[in-house]
């Protein structure tokens, strides 16, 4: 069995490893820390199942996972994120995961939602399926954030939480002027003046 792990922080990366090979003696695992190397490998090797960061620099995490869908369909992908499954869930199935662990959750159901996964389930947590259903809900309009688009929304995460403009540039590795586009985007999208509505809105309906 092959295991490619994908995260930013070593750490993690070397957290998980061990839980996997702790219980999956047989797993051979390999692990990248950014989105470039995650792609090259996914899509140039076999995988029996990849495990990869939704937050990570250069491309996010969502956009990763669209890409290795589309070269490597049969490849599944199991989605962690620090995030609560509100904020990533329907996005990150929507997009192809086979299934979405928080970090938090991980040292708990990772083993379980890997061999889910390759028994040729998805693995759906209660909380992640309540998300889910909640999506599917007949709605009259979409609440403001969820017309963003995936990289619009992790602007907007990282906007709300205090970073400037060349921060997030730096962490997604965009030059300013690509991330002030982006900024503009999610102003008018959400009808929003000011960094601070977008606080305002994001505490209002429990984004941070």
């Amino acid at each position: 069995m092959r295991i490619l792990i994908a995260d930013d922080h070593t750490l993690i990366r070397e957290g998980l490893r061990k839980i996997l090979e702790e219980s999956l003696s047989f797993a051979e695992v390999h692990d990248v820390s950014d989105s470039a190397d995650l792609f090259k490998k996914a899509v140039g090797e076999s995988w029996d199942i990849i495990i990869s960061d939704i937050s990570m620099p250069g491309y996010s995490g969502i956009e990763i996972l669209k890409q290795i869908k589309e070269h490597a369909p049969q490849t599944p992908v199991l989605m962690l994120s620090m995030h609560s499954p509100e904020q990533y869930a329907v996005r990150a199935i929507k997009a192809g995961a086979a299934g979405y662990l928080t970090k938090e959750s991980a040292p708990y159901e990772l083993v379980k939602a890997v061999q889910q996964i390759l028994s040729g389930r998805k693995y759906i947590t209660s909380e992640v399926a309540e998300v889910l259903a909640g999506s599917l809900e007949e709605k009259s309009d979409k609440a403001p954030h969820e017309q963003l688009s995936d990289r619009e929304f992790e602007v907007f995460k990282m906007l709300v939480s205090g970073k400037s403009i060349s921060e997030i540039g730096d962490i997604l590795s965009l030059n300013v002027n690509t991330i002030s586009t982006y900024r503009a985007r999610i102003m008018d999208k959400m009808k929003m003046q000011s960094n601070a509505d977008l606080v305002r809105y994001a505490i209002q309906n429990n984004i941070v």
